[in-house]
């Protein structure tokens, strides 16, 4: 590595972050400049309508930062309201589970204090791939194809996302202008300009319980990130309103069957996974609204009781970059579900999230709708530091799953020496559908085994299989240089320059 190193889910987004870290750009450009990209080319994943979460590591500094770009619920939202419309529990998609976007302000405030380069040159890629057009893949042309009914219900959704087979061309002028109008002013004019002014009358047009205040009043807050030991390292997780402390919980709790058998291991998984859920279920929503003690994540013996919440699955990107002068950069944005609320603000190819749809409309859950909240949120980046120096970078998509997915690729690092690539594509398990069953690729030493048992609830997945999430991750070599893998999952690749 001369320049730096990404790893991203999809090679185009890779590519781009090599081609700034070419050009002198540092890891947080890099980062902001393969989001982009993932916003246009992965449009099932994520978009800039979307919420943004990074944790970074500055060069120099001993310990990272994190960013909290989660976008709050409308001022015009309430379990009160949605109760008296008739509704018991959030939809999963629509106008009602549109939340303010996150992600624009988060990459205006990630430059403002440690980028290099402007706006401009970092968006460039991504409006290009959306004006020439990219290749679908197939996971995209899947994802188009179910989900046609969500698309054809929106016009705009329609027009710009129409079912198409793999290798078809996709383009968007409308969101190649709006990621030009970003490059031009920065996210002013996504907040309190013309493309706000665009979001807004979709969703009133449409019911929605965001206001026009309610976009130029949004911002991203830094927050110290949750940190614990592991051995010789410390590991650094997002704080609420993130699942960050689950991920903790889970990571410690497993640390002891690091070397257990295939089986004893899925089973140590379940147990803890049945301990943590609940906690994350009980206590963790905006901290605004309601603190969350650490406490009883990271005590080993503390667990929470019911079979925890059982969310709706989601799609998201996970990527990491480093750069030569020593940054270090773990982001994961989404739209929270595919294709997000399924609405498109006409006129600016911008798709909008349906982060809403993890709010409660019980008035006595701690993550019940009120205005102005930020809902609990499954993205959780991570770092992990040894004496002061970064050592890894790593993520995952996957919703619910994603403290799961995270603790084994954090395991297959730092317990069983596999390198970042062997890490990310080893075959995984995952407890689901709020504890009721047990997904394993067909490859994972434990799937005999389990099948010969006879347990209830076992769903034996094709390797390779996406439910299983895709991560990425950079590792530190004995050199000190960096090695990065990439998911075989999704479509991505790692660039070193």
């Amino acid at each position: 590595m001369t320049h730096g190193i990404a790893a991203t889910p999809h090679h185009l987004a890779s590519e781009a972050a090599g081609d700034i870290l070419r050009s002198g750009g540092n890891a947080i450009d890099a980062a902001i400049a393969a989001n982009a990209v993932l916003c246009v080319v992965y449009p099932h994943m994520t978009a800039i309508g979307g919420d943004l979460f990074a944790l970074i590591w500055p060069a120099g500094a001993r310990e990272p930062i994190g960013l909290a770009g989660a976008g709050r619920s409308g001022s015009l939202a309430s379990w009160q309201a949605l109760r008296n419309r008739g509704l018991s529990r959030m939809p999963q998609a629509g106008s009602l589970t549109v939340t303010v976007p996150g992600t624009v302000e988060a990459w205006g405030r990630l430059l403002e204090r440690f980028g290099s380069l402007g706006f401009a040159p970092l968006l460039t890629p991504a409006a290009s791939l959306a004006r020439d057009g990219f290749l679908v893949t197939r996971g995209l042309a899947q994802a188009l194809v179910e989900s046609s009914l969500l698309l054809g219900g929106d016009p705009e959704s329609a027009r710009l996302l129409p079912p198409l087979r793999a290798g078809m061309l996709l383009r968007s002028q409308d969101l190649a202008e709006s990621l030009d109008a970003i490059g031009r002013s920065g996210f002013s004019d996504f907040y309190r300009g013309a493309i706000a002014a665009r979001i807004v009358a979709a969703l009133e047009g449409r019911g929605g319980l965001i206001t026009a205040e309610d976009l130029a009043q949004h911002r991203s807050a830094w927050v110290q990130p949750v940190a614990f030991r592991y051995r010789d390292l410390v590991v650094y997780e997002m704080p609420p309103p993130t699942q960050g402390l689950a991920a903790a919980g889970l990571i410690r709790r497993l640390e002891a069957a690091a070397q257990a058998p295939a089986l004893g291991y899925v089973q140590a998984l379940q147990r803890a996974r049945d301990a943590v859920y609940p906690l994350r279920d009980s206590y963790i929503t905006d901290p605004d609204f309601s603190p969350t003690p650490e406490a009883p994540f990271l005590e080993l013996e503390a667990r929470g009781w019911g079979p925890g919440d059982a969310l709706p699955e989601g799609d998201t990107i996970y990527l990491c970059t480093a750069d030569e002068y020593g940054n270090v950069v773990s982001l994961i944005q989404s739209l929270a579900g595919s294709f997000g609320s399924g609405i498109v603000a006409e006129g600016t190819g911008v798709l909008l999230q349906n982060r809403g749809s993890y709010f409660s409309l019980e008035p006595s859950h701690v993550n019940r709708l009120e205005p102005g909240k930020r809902t609990m949120h499954t993205l959780i980046p991570a770092l992990a530091g040894r004496e002061g120096s970064c050592w890894a970078a790593f993520g995952t998509m996957g919703a619910d799953g994603q403290p799961q997915i995270q603790a084994q690729v954090w395991q297959n690092l730092a317990d069983r020496g596999l390198s970042a690539q062997e890490a990310v594509a080893r075959p995984r398990v995952r407890v689901a559908s709020g504890g009721q069953q047990l997904w394993l690729e067909a490859d994972h030493p434990a799937a005999r085994q389990l099948l010969r048992s006879g347990a209830g609830g076992v769903q034996v997945l094709p390797p390779g299989s996406s439910q299983l999430g895709h991560a990425q991750a950079l590792v530190r070599g004995a050199d000190g240089g960096w090695q990065g893998g990439a998911d075989p999952r999704a479509d991505g690749s790692v660039v070193e320059v």
